[in-house]
């Protein structure tokens, strides 16, 4: 479903140049839970946004759902990202002038046949009371799950996931690993990246990424565990 091919990432910052991602290639199959573990800096983000073509390489290959997107034009990214690819931003990114309800009928909307109903979805997430409200009536965590419950809403194949715990208390975010375990039971590929070593323990396979490198690729240590004995 997800795989890259030497990808490198690089940044100029006036006369330096940053690396973002260095020389990283890696296969991702449908319907894997994948955690990509790492620290701030290490490229975890700049790995989400090229898989999810909000950014280009700057070397190597990329190619999702059998679609090579690596020199895409612009209107396929568009409609790559409409049909193919959900994205949970870790800032939200969410319409100020718009109720959590409206947020996720515009993803909906956008996606058009296929998609789950905004309503259920929002209920899915427990904001089946907060519908109408606007972002700036709702606190940190229930805005990030209206972000959790536009990505939802979409049914598009692969859900990708930058810090999708990261405003939650442990309670909801269990409850939100649960709703992305059950997606990617369901057939979908869910890439989530984080820098909660606690949530890798439930991952089918974690990454983990140093200074823009792979530095290990497996099961989770000491196997995979039920959400259930998750603690942070």
């Amino acid at each position: 479903m997800i795989t890259l091919e030497h990808v490198s990432k690089r940044y100029q910052m006036g006369d330096v140049v940053v690396t973002a991602l260095d020389d990283v290639s890696l296969h991702i199959n449908r319907g894997e839970f994948v955690v990509v573990l790492g620290p701030s800096g290490s490229g975890k983000t700049t790995l989400l946004n090229l898989i999810s073509a909000l950014d280009t390489p700057t070397n190597g290959r990329i190619v999702i759902a059998g679609k090579d997107i690596t020199q895409a034009k612009r209107f396929e990214n568009f409609r790559f990202r409409r049909e193919t690819v959900s994205f949970i931003f870790q800032t939200f990114n969410l319409f100020p002038s718009l109720t959590a309800l409206e947020n996720v009928q515009f993803a909906v909307d956008m996606r058009g046949n296929g998609a789950n109903g905004a309503v259920p979805t929002l209920q899915s997430v427990g904001l089946g009371e907060r519908v109408n409200h606007f972002p700036h009536e709702l606190s940190g965590g229930e805005q990030q799950r209206v972000a959790i419950a536009r990505a939802l809403a979409t049914g598009n194949p692969i859900l990708l996931a930058d810090e999708p715990t990261g405003e939650l208390d442990f309670r909801t975010g269990v409850q939100i690993l649960e709703l992305l375990q059950s997606q990617a039971t369901a057939g979908k590929t869910v890439l989530v990246v984080t820098h909660n070593r606690e949530i890798s323990r439930v991952a089918d396979r974690v990454i983990e990424l140093s200074s823009g490198k792979i530095v290990s690729d497996g099961v989770p240590q000491g196997g995979k565990a039920a959400i259930a004995d998750l603690h942070w």
